[in-house]
């Protein structure tokens, strides 16, 4: 006996692939069409200040740019960037997710104060640590400094590298915190409490229970925090305009050079593509990492 077909359904599941058509279609027009336009465009010679050299270039914006010192530079400003601010935001992330997990007094507004900075804009948090927090005369640093004696640092001419770590890392701290903390609510406490009657101190329960705990959470802070750190631009065009010489130039950076003061969008869309590699290689070296965590 022939079973009656469904309602509504058309042979071989044909319908739902309609259905999907234009949703599926438009991502991928978003998708492509500004990644075609960049590779169409690191292809051609398209200065603005000289709008008479045009023209099919093949890749000789590639060749001058990978044979321009300051690729290299702002790629290993980058990765410096990128590594030193993720450290300073899992380790931070992972002992405050401990230690707000404690019961004290005033946890609930600890923890409102510390999340807080992550929902403050890039450019708002730059300009307050540019003149609040690290000005060489005004900032709140140079008072403590003077109040222990000591000389005040000009710290965006000194350590314009560890200052934009500073505010960026100040920034994605609270991120980091909120999904360790969440880790933290499923960590089993009748396994601690049987730790702690066996004899385990703070320090074994820490290493051998919570940070194994927290391994799958730490691998997705990681993934995520990347992929947005490649891109950081607000907090350097603020405060060091990616200065002095070439000291705190990312990548995303050094794109806007190329594009909007040289005006030169061949070279600019050349950076572009090398920024997309960049990040594909980040992406999988990622994925790869998550899944294994995920698979143990």
């Amino acid at each position: 006996m022939t079973k009656p077909r469904a309602a509504g359904r058309t042979v071989g599941g044909l319908r739902p692939l309609a259905l999907q058509a234009p949703a599926v279609t438009l991502l991928l027009m978003w998708m492509l069409v500004p990644l075609g336009m960049t590779l169409w465009f690191s292809l051609q010679r398209y200065n603005l200040l000289m709008p008479g050299m045009t023209g099919f270039a093949g890749l000789e914006n590639y060749e001058y740019l990978f044979t321009d010192p300051a690729l290299w530079s702002a790629m290993g400003t980058t990765l410096l960037m990128v590594g030193w601010i993720l450290v300073i935001t899992v380790v931070g992330g992972t002992l405050l997710a401990v230690l707000f997990q404690q019961e004290f007094f005033g946890r609930g507004i600890a923890r409102v104060l510390v999340i807080s900075p992550f929902f403050v804009m890039p450019t708002v948090s730059a300009l307050v640590w540019k003149n609040m927090m690290m000005h060489p005369a005004n900032g709140v640093l140079a008072w403590l400094a003077e109040l222990f004696g000591m000389q005040p640092v000009d710290w965006f001419s000194s350590l314009p590298l560890t200052s934009v770590v500073t505010i960026v890392a100040w920034e994605w701290l609270p991120f980091a915190l909120l999904i360790l903390l969440t880790a933290m609510q499923s960590l089993d406490e009748d396994q601690v409490e049987a730790a702690r009657m066996d004899g385990a101190g703070p320090f074994s329960i820490f290493f051998f229970i919570t940070l194994p705990h927290l391994k799958r959470a730490i691998s997705v802070v990681i993934m995520i925090e990347m992929i947005f750190l490649l891109t950081i631009f607000a907090e350097i065009f603020v405060t060091t305009s990616g200065g002095p010489g070439l000291a705190t130039t990312n990548l995303a950076y050094l794109i806007y050079l190329q594009a909007l003061l040289d005006f030169d969008v061949g070279m600019a869309s050349a950076g572009g593509v090398v920024a997309i590699i960049l990040a594909n290689i980040v992406a999988i070296f990622l994925v790869r990492m998550v899944a294994k965590n995920l698979e143990e």
